[in-house]
């Protein structure tokens, strides 16, 4: 399972070092990295991608515009990329745009994902939903027990 928040950099060259302990809870060294629903990175490993994308193509259509617009954005940009010895990956130039990196970025493992959002934007967005996040953790405990 993939979890924790981490901060690294990216560098000039689109390197990002994945933290040691999601490298270590992935099979393999390659990794799907694509445009998420907010302004952040997806990061699947290969099967997860392969269920995720086979689920979205089974549920949308070309002939239709909202299926389109789905394909386009979360199935289009999707690039393969490597660890290296490193233990960094490579982020597309058109991705970096898309998430609007700078230097610092956040990295989380949420179970079967990982996002890659730039630091301030990730700041901004918590800043922008808090109420929003408080409003679902009060539903969540409509259906979850602790």
């Amino acid at each position: 399972m993939l979890s924790g928040e981490f901060v690294n950099n990216i560098d000039e060259k689109g390197r990002i070092m994945m933290p040691v302990k999601l490298r270590a809870a992935i099979e393999g060294d390659t990794l799907i990295l694509t445009r998420g629903v907010d302004k952040c990175l997806w990061l699947f490993p290969v099967d997860e991608w392969k269920r995720l994308s086979q689920q979205i193509m089974s549920a949308t259509s070309i002939f239709q515009s909202s299926g389109r617009m789905i394909q386009r954005r979360i199935i289009a940009p999707a690039h393969e990329t490597e660890i290296d010895k490193a233990g960094r990956i490579i982020i597309a130039p058109a991705l970096r745009i898309f998430a609007e990196f700078k230097k610092e970025c956040i990295i989380l493992g949420i179970n079967n994902h990982m996002e890659i959002w730039d630091q301030e934007i990730y700041q901004k967005y918590w800043e922008e939903n808090e109420a929003g996040f408080q409003n679902a953790a009060e539903e969540l405990r409509k259906i979850v027990s602790v």
